[in-house]
């Protein structure tokens, strides 16, 4: 027998348990917000973070390697886009999840400002649940600008590298 859909101003039946599965999955993959379908009914929990500037470490995490940026060699920076936003080669996050400059802690950036691309050339991996995704550059040229930080958090369509 089929399910019936509640009524026009029925109150909806909430799955407590799936709720706090969900915010669990959040609190595990540092993710902002999620959302399940399962045919009309569907669910998303969020929640609000605070990036604050300081340089204060929560517990149990690492400082950020500052070895890596150093051993990087030196290529010529580029001037900040004025408008990254409206740039044509912009390239934006397609997934909500955590931005990785290098392959792992300690090695190099994958890519610096300044430095010529291929179409293809991994930019930085995202993070989402626990799954490395490389973001490629979708055309050759020169990257003009690294807009995202290594570990920050991102969200779908967030700004993340402007090739030229």
């Amino acid at each position: 027998m089929a399910a019936k859909s509640p009524a026009p101003g029925a109150a909806m039946q909430v799955d407590t348990d799936l709720v706090r599965q969900l915010a669990q999955v959040l609190d595990e993959t540092k993710l902002t917000e999620i959302e399940v379908q399962d045919g009309e009914r569907r669910i998303r929990v969020a929640r609000t973070v605070t990036i604050s500037t300081t340089t204060a470490q929560a517990p149990g995490y690492a400082p950020a390697p500052v070895a890596a940026a150093i051993a990087a060699p030196a290529a010529p920076v580029a001037a900040p886009v004025a408008d990254a936003a409206s740039h044509p080669g912009l390239i934006k996050s397609p997934m909500v999840g955590t931005a990785y400059l290098s392959p792992e802690p300690g090695a190099a950036n994958y890519v610096s400002e300044g430095a010529t691309v291929k179409a293809g050339d991994t930019l930085l991996i995202i993070e989402a649940m626990k799954v490395m995704n490389p973001i490629t550059a979708p055309k050759a040229g020169k990257v003009a600008q690294i807009i995202v930080r290594n570990e920050q958090p991102v969200e779908f369509d967030m700004p993340l590298v402007i090739i030229e």
